[in-house]
Order: structure tokens, then C-alpha cells, then sequence
């Protein structure tokens, strides 16, 4: 019985000492992604399964809750970055001078969010004026990708949001975007769109800052339709 008792005990230590093997891997992982990683993704490279990945995830959330740098889950996975409370002294290193989208970019932007997937004549229908120069600003930035083609006349390119696009906002999905009131002209879309939130101008007492790469992301000077 003792011999037994002694055994199970040795068995629980080492599961212990996996575990903390485990949680030192995955936070390496995290440390040096550039993106943010899935439980499925982090139990293949560590070849553990996803329950295992979770609890040492789980930990690193504890470890990390009162620290400058925590853990965030975002965009179906989960990535480190800073708290909300460093936001101030991070922005005034990272981002340089007039970092903010310009208007046109951000309208632009919450089009293409909530009517995804849409193309550049819908999005100039909508906004009145063209969006060339805007489209290629928020695809260089990578907020926007090409989704395919649209099966119609002239096959226009289709424009969908990014995982950096998610990230950049906070977002976990586009679940979590403002509610789209329902309203829509003789075309079938939306008369008014809720505006998203430059990050890069979000006031600090946010839930939490986003992610460095994130915030520098979004550099550029504002105003223009650029």
C-alpha cells in the first residue's frame, strides 16, 4: 500500500514537472510569434494534446495578470501584449507623429468589416467618392485582403478584413464588432455603419493595449483619403 501511494506520487511529480516544461515552451512560443497562436497550433509544436497546452496557457494567464505584458486571447488564438495601463509610455516610444489612420481610411475600414466580402465599387457607392488610394493604404497595412472574385460582370476583386486587422482592433472575431443597425438603401446596403475606433487613438484607460507590432502597424500620417 505504501509502495503504491509512493508510486502515485511520483507519477503526479513528474505530470507536475511536464507541466512546468510545458508552460516554459509555450511561453517561449508566444514571446517570439509574430501572431497570434491557436490551442491546436501550440500542441502540435510542442507535441502535447490541446487539453494539456490549455492548463500550461492557463498559467501563463495567472503568472502574467498583474505583470506590464499580458496574456491576450484574440483573433482564435493567443499572443502577449501590453497592459492597459502601459499604454501611454508604449505609444510615445513606438508610434511616431500623426500615426493615425485618416478618417476616409477608418470608414473605409468599417465598410469593408461589417459588408465583407465586398468590392471597391460598393465601398466607393457607399462613401461617394473613390477609394483607390484608401484601399491600398489599409492593404499595405495589412487590415484588408483580397477574398476572391465576385461572380458578376467584370469579376471586381472582393475585400475582407485580416487577423491583423482583428488584432490591431482588439477583437477576438468579427462577433464582437458594434452591432450593424439594420438599414439599407435600394442596392441592399447599409445606409450607416458604426465607425471602429483608430487603436492608435484610443484613450489609455482601454481594457488593454494592443500589441506593439499592432500599434506601429497603423503608423502613417493622417488626413487625405490615403
Amino acid at each position: 500500500m505504501e509502495v503504491e501511494l509512493e508510486s502515485r506520487l511520483a507519477v503526479e511529480e513528474s505530470t507536475e514537472v511536464d507541466l512546468d516544461l510545458l508552460q516554459r515552451q509555450i511561453e517561449a512560443l508566444l514571446f517570439i510569434a509574430g501572431e497570434a497562436l491557436s490551442l491546436k497550433e501550440l500542441a502540435r509544436l510542442t507535441a502535447c494534446g490541446e487539453t494539456e497546452a490549455a492548463a500550461a496557457v492557463q498559467r501563463i494567464d495567472e503568472a502574467y495578470a498583474e505583470r506590464g505584458i499580458v496574456l491576450r486571447e484574440i483573433a482564435g488564438g493567443y499572443r502577449f501584449a501590453t497592459a492597459a495601463q502601459t499604454r501611454e509610455v508604449v505609444e510615445a516610444y513606438l508610434l511616431p507623429p500623426k500615426s493615425s489612420l485618416s478618417p476616409a481610411a477608418m470608414e473605409t475600414l468599417a465598410i469593408v468589416a461589417y459588408l465583407q466580402p465586398v468590392t471597391k465599387a460598393e465601398i466607393e457607392q457607399l462613401r461617394g467618392v473613390n477609394v483607390d488610394g484608401v484601399i491600398k493604404t489599409i492593404t499595405e497595412r495589412r487590415l484588408v485582403a483580397e477574398a476572391g472574385r465576385k461572380d458578376v460582370v467584370g469579376r471586381p476583386i472582393l475585400y475582407k478584413t485580416t487577423d491583423e486587422f482583428l488584432e490591431a482592433f482588439g477583437l477576438r472575431s468579427l462577433g464582437d464588432l458594434p452591432p450593424l443597425e439594420e438599414q439599407a438603401d435600394g442596392e441592399g446596403l447599409p445606409l450607416t455603419l458604426p465607425l471602429l475606433q483608430d487603436p492608435a487613438a484610443s484613450p489609455a484607460g482601454a481594457e488593454e493595449a494592443a500589441p506593439a507590432g499592432d500599434e506601429a502597424a497603423l503608423g502613417g500620417e493622417a488626413g487625405g483619403e490615403g
